[in-house]
């Protein structure tokens, strides 16, 4: 196998240096990840300026750009041999019901999907705030496994997997849940502020609480100390409102 990794957290985190060392055994891996952290950078494309790349060490790419730049324009051009499969991630957080939206590294699997690729995002429910007790083991323990398994049945081409792991010692996890979404609340109000000169400044707001997060959920899934794997597809057609629209359309 030869893995494309990306994440949102950038090049040096130790989430993709976790996520190279846990496919190594596998087969190639060649990593394109933003030169710093671009979380939140969903599927936003660099257009205004060129995209600079620097070779950080052998098949590590450090990229000033966005997690979508880095898997768009590794596989439309960069990269000599086309990979099997785009992996992104270890994310710093997890990325769980509507942060999908947002999430860069999620961002970095739907690109390679768009791409003609199966693709994953791994995430690890960390604590914000709390930068000691990050179980990276953990996740890579799964992700052996969990790429195992996906060589005897390979992803479809058209499915993208979003998982995240719970922060615990791997003695400590449940097992596996296959899950759907949950949603959150509407986010907090921006928060406002001044700079030392006194001039308004203004933070986005942190994200709603869980709303619709039980049995069944990503969220729930987590909270109850699993490893949750929720499958994606990219068709964002509300299939189900096409008639009436079809109806109500021809009589304009």
């Amino acid at each position: 196998m030869h893995f494309l990794i990306s994440n949102d957290d950038g090049i040096h985190a130790t989430g993709i240096k976790a996520l190279e060392h846990a496919l190594q055994g596998f087969g190639e891996t060649t990593t394109y990840a933003p030169s710093s952290d671009r979380s939140g950078a969903s599927n936003s494309l660099t257009l205004d300026r060129p995209v600079r790349i620097h070779k950080v060490a052998e098949n590590r790419y450090s990229v000033d750009g966005t997690p979508t730049d880095c898997v768009h324009m590794a596989l439309t051009g960069l990269m000599r041999n086309l990979p099997d499969m785009v992996v992104s991630g270890i994310n710093n957080a997890a990325n769980l019901g509507d942060d999908v939206l947002y999430s860069g590294t999620v961002a970095a699997a739907i690109e390679g999907r768009y791409l003609g690729l199966p693709a994953i995002a791994f995430s690890l429910a960390t604590n914000r705030g709390d930068y000691k007790n990050r179980y990276f083991e953990t996740a890579q323990y799964y992700i052996k496994k969990i790429i195992h398994n996906l060589l005897q049945s390979p992803l479809p081409q058209d499915t993208i997997l979003n998982i995240n792991f719970p922060n615990l010692p791997i003695g400590e996890v449940q097992g596996i849940q296959v899950t759907r979404f949950g949603h959150r609340h509407k986010a907090e109000n921006t928060i406002k502020d001044l700079d030392p000169r006194g001039r308004k400044i203004y933070w986005i707001g942190p994200a709603g609480p869980e709303a619709d997060a039980g049995e069944g959920t990503d969220f729930h899934a987590i909270k109850n100390g699993f490893v949750s794997i929720t499958p994606m597809q990219v068709d964002m057609t509300k299939h189900s409102v096409l008639a009436d629209i079809t109806k109500w359309s021809a009589k304009i």
